[in-house]
């Protein structure tokens, strides 16, 4: 209904999490993380608009991927849940619980990029008009692994498994349409909003990374108040990757330790 591909982990009587990727990403890297750190827990981890095995037509701005991810919600019968998201699904996250807060019980915002400096947006959206492409299956691994060097063992395993894919050509691309990702910069760029007052959430901030602005940060901290808790993370940007114990369990301890309201 929907034209949006979930991957679902844990008993679905559990209570449930939304899961979202960041640019270039897929539901499937929150495979490990949901199964090891949240088994109590029901995840859903939609491959977002324009990625992975969804639809990869046009818009693929925020509202859309807002839209696209309440009609999830709605298809699946849930009418609250938690939010995880990362980087570019951080900021989409926000917007959904500014939509929609009602339907957001709480957020959790890994490295959330909102507010980027237009300049380099437009310098990493450049860069993703050119799609990278592979001979063989061991060339896009051997790639992801000089991308990901702190990555948990087995990473780069997953990411061909349920990410990779062997175009008409014959040459393997990981499975993301460039120009939804030449969108996300523009959106990335645009002034930052913070989450809707009386939604708890969580900033895990990746000091290696220099992605989350100072003027979020602010921001976060004058709509919520007491209602925001901070955390710094020594990693790089892919932190639930590059520290995924620490990432995993500072997920797990505060949803569970969190009282609902």
């Amino acid at each position: 209904m929907t034209g949006i591909n979930v991957s679902r982990y844990g008993d679905r009587t559990n209570r449930p999490v939304l899961a979202l990727h960041g640019i270039n990403g897929h539901g499937g890297r929150w495979r490990r993380l949901a199964e090891h750190h949240l088994p109590d827990h029901h995840v859903l981890a939609p491959d977002l608009r324009g990625h992975g095995r969804s639809t990869h037509d046009a818009p693929w701005h925020v509202d859309q991927h807002v839209a696209d991810l309440l009609a999830v919600l709605d298809a699946e019968d849930i009418p609250r849940t938690d939010i995880i998201g990362h980087s570019y699904g951080g900021m989409i996250a926000v917007h959904l619980a500014r939509a929609a807060p009602e339907r957001v019980r709480r957020l959790v915002l890994l490295d959330p990029a909102t507010g980027l400096d237009p300049a380099h947006a437009r310098r990493r959206a450049h860069e993703a008009c050119t799609q990278s492409s592979f001979a063989t299956p061991a060339d896009a691994r051997a790639d992801r692994t000089q991308s990901w060097p702190e990555a948990y063992p087995g990473a780069e395993d997953d990411e061909v498994a349920d990410h990779l894919d062997q175009d008409e050509d014959g040459h393997w691309r990981w499975r993301f349409e460039p120009a939804a990702v030449v969108t996300a910069f523009s959106e990335m760029a645009r002034p930052p909003v913070p989450p809707p007052s009386g939604v708890p959430t969580h900033l895990v901030i990746a000091t290696q990374a220099a992605i989350v602005r100072p003027t979020f940060v602010t921001a976060c901290r004058e709509a919520l108040g007491d209602d925001l808790t901070i955390t710094e993370i020594d990693a790089g940007h892919m932190l639930y990757l590059d520290r995924f114990e620490e990432t995993g369990t500072l997920i797990r301890n505060w949803l569970d330790s969190r009282v609902i309201r």
